[in-house]
């Protein structure tokens, strides 16, 4: 029997803006929904308008003081929030971060005390030294900005509603998630789900969140060491208590590329799928592991990483896809719109379809441009055998496919009476949207990641 494919998207969720500068786009969600459309792949899938997600929903995990908190602040009042500003590490640090940034690199020569980030050749970043990164953690790099509660319960309810699509359907689909919450909701009919992240940065707060129970496994493929964010991610981080195991990272070194990580991704997942026996896997695709982005530092081409969701895809597995991080938009929304294409059987050609946002892909306008970079792998063959071992130990002192007693099944998040919001399988549309982005928002080539092609850094 075919896949069912579920697709998710909101056309405003794009319209939101982090400010001036910062790396966070979610305009890149209207890029790939627009490929997506051009594509014609809408058309091998059951597209919804997800639902807002509620403070109620939101509360499931997160404190009532953090979401009310969120709901009330705004630019023209955060003054007189200053306490819960510091409190939940919201503000606009990060304005501070990436001017310093600049200084360590134009200022100090990048010296070995004072170098903060080594850039490659092709504009790619990669954290590399202690000074200032150490205190990442004290700083607020998520700013507030007009519609910030708004933000998180329109990519919040996409996750909800497309977790609970998947608890009576064969297949979801989700551009934008609130994981955490998601996978909450798929626990109620799924003993075991196992969740894998291949966004660059290491996947901290789901394995903090599941680090003590057997019910759900987390895989993390990440970089890790010299003072990257977070910072977490070891590979001797495997849980506790009853999720003892149940925990695995496998932390990677600068400028890994498609054959290196496929020859640790696909043995690893089989056996964690072996092992394990998962009824529903969640695959978080952040997309700046991909080479040439902003704020990454691996060498993965958008056919690698794409390798990976076909790769899970194989299993036959009930699936959840969400997006993640990704830093130089054009190439997000062409590597989610490739994996939208694997996941619902259907090849698409090299050249990209015309579209309101064509010129965004200038100069090559094509669907696997060369973004590969000079940074060097670091990764060795030794050093990935060694990674492969240790997680293979480790999954020989998990029990196979734990079991979960019998018990009632709570109500779907989305059973509540909701007068206020709109049909919750409200087809989306493509009309009225708005393109914010910056005077400067284009970019010169797929290397060209500072907008000042004159400029060599």
């Amino acid at each position: 029997m075919a896949k069912t494919v579920a697709y998710f998207y909101d056309p405003d969720v794009g319209n939101f803006h982090y400010g001036a500068g910062h790396p966070m786009k979610p305009h890149r969600l209207a890029l790939t929904h627009s490929l997506v459309l051009h594509y014609g792949l809408y058309k091998k899938m059951i597209v919804f308008k997800p639902y807002q997600a509620s403070q109620h929903d939101m509360c499931r995990f997160h404190s009532e003081d953090y979401i009310d908190f969120l709901q009330r602040v705004s630019p023209n009042n955060m003054q007189g929030f200053t306490k819960s500003l510091n409190a939940f590490n919201v503000g606009d640090d990060w304005q501070k971060v990436f001017v310093l940034l600049l200084q360590c690199l134009t200022g100090t020569g990048r010296s070995e005390p004072a170098a903060m980030w080594v850039p490659a050749e092709h504009g790619c970043w990669c954290c590399h030294r202690q000074a200032v990164v150490g205190t990442w953690s004290r700083w607020a790099l998520s700013p507030v900005f007009p519609g910030l509660f708004e933000f998180c319960s329109r990519y919040t309810g996409a996750s909800l509603q497309g977790a609970t699509q998947l608890n009576n359907k064969a297949s979801g689909f989700c551009y934008v998630n609130d994981i955490v919450i998601g996978i909450l909701e798929l626990l109620k009919y799924h003993p075991r789900v196992l969740y894998i992240d291949i966004d660059i940065h290491h996947g901290d707060g789901v394995q903090e969140a599941f680090y003590l129970t057997d019910r759900v496994m987390t895989v993390s493929f990440h970089k890790y060491g010299n003072y990257f964010f977070p910072g977490t991610g070891d590979m001797y981080e495997v849980g506790a208590e009853s999720g003892r195991y149940y925990c695995l990272n496998v932390p990677l070194r600068d400028g890994i590329d498609d054959q290196s990580y496929k020859h640790l991704f696909q043995p690893v997942i089989n056996q964690v799928v072996e092992f394990y026996q998962p009824t529903c896997i969640v695959l978080q695709c952040g997309a700046d592991s991909l080479g040439c982005d902003r704020l990454g530092c691996f060498n993965l081409s958008i056919r690698g990483h794409g390798e990976c969701v076909e790769y899970v895809k194989s299993f036959n597995i009930p699936l959840l896809v969400l997006g993640g991080g990704g830093y130089t938009v054009r190439n997000v929304a062409r590597c989610w719109t490739y994996e939208t294409s694997l996941l619902v059987d259907e090849a698409i050609s090299e050249e990209l379809p015309y579209s309101e946002y064509f010129e965004y892909f200038a100069p090559d306008f094509t669907l696997h441009p060369d973004v590969s970079t000079r940074i060097e792998n670091q990764n060795s063959r030794q050093y990935l055998d060694q990674i492969r071992q240790t997680i293979f130990e480790n999954l020989k002192m998990l029990n196979h496919a734990p079991s979960v007693q019998i018990h009632d099944v709570p109500s779907d998040l989305l059973s509540y009476d909701r007068t206020d919001e709109p049909d919750p399988e409200e087809r989306s549309s493509e009309d009225n949207y708005s393109r914010p982005e910056a005077s400067n928002e284009f970019y010169d080539g797929d290397h060209d990641n500072d907008k000042e092609s004159d400029v060599e850094i």
